[in-house]
């Protein structure tokens, strides 16, 4: 099937394929209870649909350690300066006023699955499905002494305190500081967004602090995502700028100088981001679920039903499907899990031949952003999502597409939470 740019777009916008929403039947009998860990884009996204589809019949339970729901995408743009952290952070009372769903605040220490149950500071919360969306952690192996030193190098790969963190320390550099990004090897969430975030920085610094310089040190052959777009972007907008660096194995950091060694170089900096290799939450770790190298979660594709763990569902960043770790990616993984876990609870089989597309917007300046965009459906002989054709890519950034991205920030953001 071919499909064409514009529809393509209408579909991306539309925050990936929604189902319709099911007729109330919240007179017919309870079909169980599904809890679901973690409220991001996939958590929240599967527990509305859950309710959604099965007409209120499924009781829902939602559970994160965060309180509010702050958004990664859009979060580079708080460097910039075109957006606060406030206003890309939101609450869950619309997943509570609209849908029925229950949200508990606490961190998950244990899941039993024999007995069908989790525990949740410290309380036992039964289940009859599971659903687990843990996003991402951090790899500090080969460098302790980062895992605590947040504070003086944020990563500020998950959007909250640590992204107001970098945000101050980019205000407070230097004119003529130097700010360095080191990126890792690949997967990790989002690939386009480093190189959005030098887009942001050598933004703000092209306004406040002219003679200052943006180091990228890659660990990656090349940049991930938009390549040729992202290096004209650096050659017209920020000239002499922005220095890429590619194969930048990180060997070696010094805290306290902020300083880090390469195979190349040494490069000592005024303000240091450096993002960490990563791998599935914290909870997949501690239960076993990240069965593919320690590192990610092997999923039944139809159902995102867990390779270790019986009625456990795994979505989102977590899992190991050698596709784009983003949130349109968890947002469209969240609804082919909730239709296959109400197509199971009422006795069915999940649909043979899921779907859906991942769209990625990455703004080069205040106003200019760029997409790429890919259809994917299930390849039954390969067991995966595999890519249907090249998809489509931007000829160049635009402001009409800056409007886009802010579109399909707020319908998504709709979509979530609403």
């Amino acid at each position: 099937m071919t499909m064409r740019r514009r529809d393509f777009l209408a579909l991306a916008l539309a925050g990936s394929a929604p189902f319709p929403a099911a007729a109330n039947k919240s007179g017919r009998a309870s079909l169980g209870r599904v809890v679901v860990v973690g409220a991001g884009y996939g958590g929240a996204t599967a527990a509305r649909y859950l309710r959604i589809l099965s007409g209120g019949r499924i009781e829902v339970i939602l559970v994160d350690q965060n309180a509010a729901f702050t958004s990664c995408p859009v979060s580079n743009r708080v460097l910039g300066g075109q957006r606060t952290l406030e206003q890309i952070t939101f609450g869950y009372d619309g997943l509570r006023q609209h849908h029925g769903i229950q949200f508990m605040h606490g961190s998950v220490t244990a899941i039993d699955a024999d007995k069908s149950r989790i525990v949740v500071a410290g309380k036992k919360l039964a289940y009859d499905r599971l659903v687990v969306a843990p996003g991402i952690d951090f790899i500090y192996d080969a460098f302790p002494q980062l895992a605590g030193a947040q504070q003086q190098i944020p990563h500020a790969w998950k959007a909250g305190p640590q992204t107001r963190n970098l945000q101050r320390q980019l205000m407070a550099m230097r004119d003529g500081g130097v700010f360095t990004i080191v990126v890792p090897a690949q997967p990790y969430r989002c690939p386009p967004a480093p190189y959005e975030r030098a887009c942001q920085v050598a933004f703000y610094l092209k306004t406040h602090k002219p003679r200052s310089k943006v180091v990228v040190l890659d660990a990656n052959p090349v940049i991930t995502s938009k390549r040729v777009l992202f290096e004209r972007a650096w050659r017209d907008l920020y000239p002499g700028m922005i220095e890429y660096v590619p194969g930048s194995e990180l060997q070696g950091v010094a805290v306290a100088t902020k300083t880090v060694r390469t195979a190349f170089d040494t490069v000592k900096s005024d303000v240091l981001n450096l993002i960490p290799p990563q791998r599935a939450g914290r909870i997949a770790q501690d239960c076993g679920l990240a069965n593919v190298e320690g590192r990610w979660c092997a999923v039944d594709f139809l159902s995102y039903a867990s390779a270790v763990l019986p009625r456990v569902h795994v979505i989102g960043d977590a899992i190991d499907a050698g596709l784009p770790k983003s949130a349109h990616m968890a947002n469209a993984q969240a609804k082919i899990c909730a239709r296959a876990i109400v197509d199971l609870m009422l006795g069915g089989a999940p649909d043979p031949a899921p779907a859906f597309a991942n769209t990625c917007y990455s703004f080069v300046d205040g106003r200019q952003a760029m997409y790429i965009s890919t259809l994917y459906r299930y390849d039954a002989a390969k067991k995966s999502m595999q890519a249907d054709g090249p998809g489509f890519l931007s000829s160049q950034p635009s402001v009409q597409e800056g409007g886009d991205a802010d579109a399909w920030a707020r319908q998504i953001w709709r979509d979530v939470l609403e």
